[in-house]
């Protein structure tokens, strides 16, 4: 039957009921709660005219309303004419109020017009308990029949008793389990399952406490017609991100935690659970040319509650304009000021000379830079070339192209002295024109450490980063970064151990943090720890580079060999699952299958892999090929050098007259 509506009695009717068949039992109780109420209501096939033309029925009935009521479901998530219903209304401009029944993802059709419309969830609650808010809701619709469909209706609920003074604005405040219960406006919201996803349930089993004023930036959905904008929604929701971060009254979770449910259909109240966060910033994006249709909303998603919404209609050229309006927003909403402090943070820095060409091929570079397939850091660096054609001067998209060639350098994809040599220049060139740039900074500190072993550089870019952004996302890896190589050097891992679990604490499922964790629990010796953490990092990220073979040397480490070798046999990166295996091997008595995996590594190893190589024969006891390799690396000017006096893979070499010479050209002793 249903999918439709139509005319009998539209000229009272006052809902439009709009629903699928197989929904009917529900929306004939929805009907019915109404009507006891005083709300005419119009529903099919109750009110079509006999001998009437069913669909211009329901055309008529939509135009004659005041209010749409959509029973939301599977089945009219799947119906097409249910689709059509809810566009006629939209371009009516009438409000849609939609009560949902189940936690079906919402399609992208049915999504793009009920992007701004009000919610109310019975999925949890059920039906019958749920009706009287719907027609409470419905009601305050109608008595505000003048406010534009967008605009959310006067709360009808009293405030909860006592509230905290400064919690937020009055006029949310007053929100309270009522209309604005659940926004489901993209995939993240819409999700059929209520627990967090499995790989997601061991990193959040100590939940973080919750402030009222932490957030999550969760990535924008793209909802441009070809689908070829996610570079665009990523970028807005970093920034967006990096610009909340500017404020030290909110507590901001990193983007490599808030990224980790992209694409993920998680419901909201799991994925705030996860976080540690008591407020998500949702939104979407849809481009076309240089127009912009940017909707955000902020949702408190321990009860559901819309704080705020709205949707932008600009263009391009006004993006940095836009992001720093609905930060301002968002801040406002959780009662506290943004700090503006003029060249505060990085994202102020990148306005400074921002090209809007420019700066939309800096946004299409970082997606490929943080997307770190194979290949994806030269397309990245091609997009900051670009920018730099656009625009000379531009300051960041220096330092981005700086950062990404210390990264190919590290990587192998770039010879390292040519590697020391593109990185410095680019880095030097955005300094020249922006001395205050922390991207830049922090881009050379990673070059002095990743490629020319220049500890002290290193320690003092990395410094200045963070004195220039302390709480941005560059900020935050300049400090990372400034600690792991203070304690690497100093032999002293104890308190970055502390660190990690620290950021882990504000950022659970950051996979640069429990990879860096359970990495430094490896060089302490802390190996069950280690396991737990290895686990941790696979569960939320299978493909984590390295991930499977470091968990197989910390295996290793524990005697247990069978495991590790499972373990290493999942590792996705060559190098690194051929060391590990050479060591396995080894421990296994399988010295044949040691010698052919070292022999292949050793093969690939002439551009920057000679660390690995001298720490497999340092395990397997072979002192004089192992130093011989650790001189290798000395000349590549390797990076991990700085791990020497921690890295239990070259116990055996320590006492060894030959191993203080090292630390001494390395600048490690005392």
């Amino acid at each position: 039957m249903h999918e439709g509506n139509g005319e009998g009695r539209s000229d009272a009717a006052q809902a439009f009921i709009s629903y699928a068949s197989a929904d009917g039992a529900i929306a004939n109780a929805v009907c019915a709660a109404l009507e006891r109420e005083g709300v005419k209501c119009w529903i099919a096939p109750r009110d079509v005219a006999p001998g009437e033309f069913y669909a211009a029925n329901i055309v008529h009935a939509i135009d004659a309303t005041q209010v749409v009521v959509l029973v939301l479901s599977q089945h009219a998530a799947d119906s097409a004419h249910v689709l059509r219903e809810v566009e006629r209304a939209s371009a009516k401009r009438h409000p849609i109020l939609s009560f949902r029944i189940d936690m079906t993802p919402l399609p992208d059709g049915l999504e793009y017009f009920l992007n701004t419309s009000q919610w109310l969830d019975a999925s949890a609650a059920g039906v019958e308990r749920t009706l009287p808010r719907l027609v409470d809701a419905v009601k305050a619709v109608l008595a505000k029949s003048t406010v534009p469909a967008h605009v959310a209706p006067r709360p009808i609920a009293t405030p909860r008793a006592n509230p905290r003074k400064g919690h937020l604005l009055a006029a949310l405040a007053a929100v309270a389990a009522i209309v604005l219960a659940y926004l489901a406006v993209d995939r993240f919201w819409m999700s059929g399952r209520v627990d967090a996803q499995e790989s997601l349930k061991e990193a959040s089993s100590s939940s973080p406490t919750r402030s009222d004023n932490s957030i999550a930036v969760l990535p924008f959905s793209d909802l441009s017609e070809n689908k070829d904008q996610e570079y665009f929604s990523d970028g807005l929701s970093e920034e967006l991100i990096d610009h909340l971060a500017q404020n030290t009254e909110l507590k901001v979770v990193a983007r490599s935690s808030s990224f980790a449910f992209k694409d993920k259909n998680e419901d909201v109240r799991a994925i705030a659970a996860t976080l540690g966060v008591t407020n998500l910033l949702q939104g979407s994006v849809r481009k076309a040319g240089d127009r912009l249709r940017i909707t955000a909303r902020l949702i408190r998603a321990t009860d559901g509650v819309l704080l705020w919404s709205e949707t932008y209609d600009r263009k391009l050229d006004d993006i940095f304009k836009l992001q720093d309006e609905i930060s301002m927003m968002v801040a406002k909403a959780l009662d506290a000021a943004l700090n503006s402090a003029p060249g505060t943070g990085a994202l102020t820095a990148a306005k400074q000379h921002a090209n809007i060409e420019a700066y939309n091929l800096i946004l299409q570079g970082n997606y490929y830079f943080w997307r770190g397939n194979k290949g994806d850091e030269a397309k990245a660096v091609d997009f900051f070339q670009q920018a730099l054609e656009k625009d000379p001067q531009y300051a960041q998209a220096w330092a981005k192209l700086a950062r990404v060639y210390a990264w190919q350098g590290n990587n192998g994809d770039l010879a390292a002295d040519a590697a020391i040599v593109k990185s410095r220049d680019a880095a030097e060139r955005a300094l020249a024109i922006d001395p205050n740039s922390a991207e830049a900074y922090y881009a050379r500190g990673n070059m002095h450490r990743l490629l020319a072993g220049d500890w002290a550089s290193a320690l003092s870019d990395y410094e200045r980063a963070l004195a220039l952004d302390p709480n941005g996302q560059v900020g935050v890896g300049a400090q990372s970064n400034l600690l792991i190589l203070k304690a690497s050097m100093s032999g002293q891992l104890g308190g970055l151990i502390d660190f990690f679990k620290r950021e882990l604490e504000r950022n659970p499922v950051d996979t640069d943090s429990l990879a860096e964790l359970a990495f430094n629990q490896q060089f302490a010796g802390q190996l069950e720890d280690s396991a737990v953490t290895y686990r941790r990092l696979l569960e939320v990220n299978p493909s984590f580079s390295s991930g499977w073979a470091n968990y197989a040397v910390t295996l290793l480490l524990m005697g247990k060999n069978t495991e590790a070798l499972a373990m290493a046999e999942k590792e996705p990166d060559e190098a690194s699952r051929l060391a590990a295996l050479s060591m396995i091997y080894w421990s296994l008595d399988r010295q044949a299958e040691s010698d052919r995996a070292l022999g292949t590594l050793e093969k690939s190893a002439a551009g920057r892999k000679a660390y690995e190589v001298a720490g497999v024969y340092a395990f397997r006891g072979e002192a004089d090929a192992a130093f011989a390799w650790l001189d290798r690396a000395f000349q590549q000017r390797m990076g991990a050098l700085a791990y020497l006096k921690s890295d239990p893979l070259l116990q055996k070499l320590r006492g060894d007259p030959r191993f203080d010479t090292l630390l001494q050209k390395a600048k490690l002793a005392g």
